[in-house]
């Protein structure tokens, strides 16, 4: 899985670099589309997999094509909608909608190359849904999301398995997005659930806009206070990975952008537990400075962590990738501590500090 990560994750970072070169939809299927149908484990060149042009006759229309579907024993199993990069999905539903009813196809997937958006029949059997259960955008990639592109791969793909998440996939983004539009500007009927609870006067329309504001500012409020409040915990341990750790992991982790490849970089791969030393050593720096200040960039025997993105106020590096772990810290001895696990950098943290601080004073004088 770590692999099909990285691989996920170098194809984004690639389309990111040539997307703005790309302009026609035979161009993206050719760079965008096809390497991800053979990232997911399909023989693009063998028609027992994929068949391009796929025909699929809709009422007396006959000859109708779909741009591809992947074939399992001589049957469609996902069909594949392609526009070009620029284009906007939403435009092309009924299109693929025609194609679904016409064929055993179960899943259809309708992408530019960036945005995949993968559709099947909950609400009424073999008809296509109006929304994908399943979206997924290569430039705003989460490791969640690719977990679930995952069981597309061709050796782990199973129709029943999908469709037993698909129901739990659609209505949890949708509900994600109810509250990612709450939380920006929270509805007249958001506001009434909540000071229902809270407020025993009458709800006039005006009360509803009084509580408006105060409604957003305590939705803040709370997520920043359960962010810092996990943070915190991650600090205060020292010994094995607890959930809160992971928790701030997962979140820092989001917030990573990701680097464009080099020829030379090419060969680099940032692991995971990479990016879980950089995190904790991100929460440990945060009580002398700023997270924004913090980065990282990976070679190839070690990863550097640095204050201001500046390779020459680097702070420490931590040395993964053998069986001997360490971390070096840019002291005036260049410090090594031999590590077993990637929490035990979490044992100097005042020696992290102490450099931190020693840099950032330099930086400001």
């Amino acid at each position: 899985m770590e692999e099909f990560k990285q691989q996920i994750k170098n194809l984004a970072n690639r389309i990111q670099r040539v997307k703005d070169s790309i302009h026609t939809e035979e161009a993206t299927k050719t760079s965008l589309i096809m390497p991800m149908l053979q990232m997911l484990g399909y023989d693009i060149f063998n028609p027992e997999e994929l068949v391009p042009e796929f025909v699929a006759d809709v009422g007396i229309k006959k000859g109708e094509k779909i741009d591809y579907a992947i074939m399992s024993e001589n049957d469609p199993v996902i069909l594949i909608e392609a526009k070009s990069v620029n284009e906007i999905l939403t435009k092309h539903d009924s299109q693929l909608f025609r194609y679904f009813g016409t064929t055993k196809a179960k899943f259809a997937i309708l992408t530019n190359g960036i945005e995949y958006n993968f559709f099947t029949d909950l609400e009424e059997q073999n008809k296509m849904d109006q929304k994908p259960f399943f979206t997924i955008n290569m430039l705003d990639l989460k490791d969640i999301e690719i977990l679930e592109l995952a069981k597309f791969r061709k050796q782990d793909f199973d129709v029943v398995n999908v469709l037993t998440t698909a129901s739990e996939l659609k209505y949890t983004g949708e509900i994600k997005q109810y509250l990612s539009q709450q939380w920006e500007e929270p509805s007249e009927e958001f506001v009434k659930v909540v000071i229902n609870e809270i407020y025993s006067g009458v709800k006039t329309k005006k009360v509803v806009e009084n509580f408006r504001d105060l409604v957003k500012k305590s939705l803040n409020q709370y997520v920043n206070e359960k962010v810092n409040e996990k943070l915190q915990k991650a600090l205060n341990s020292s010994t094995e990975a607890t959930p809160d750790i992971k928790a701030s992991i997962e979140i820092e982790k989001e917030k990573l952008s990701p680097t464009e490849n080099t020829t030379q970089e090419e060969e680099i791969v940032t692991t995971e537990e990479e990016i879980e030393g950089y995190v904790i050593v991100k929460l440990i720096l945060k009580e002398a400075i700023d997270p924004s200040r913090i980065f990282y960039r990976d070679n190839k025997s070690y990863l550097n962590v640095l204050l201001d993105d500046s390779i020459r106020r680097w702070i420490c590096r931590l040395g993964f990738n053998s069986n001997q772990k360490y971390i070096q810290l840019n002291d005036a001895g260049r410090t090594t501590y031999k590590i077993d696990h990637v929490n035990d950098i979490l044992t100097y943290k005042e020696e992290l500090l102490a450099v931190a601080r020693t840099f950032d004073f330099v930086a400001n004088k």
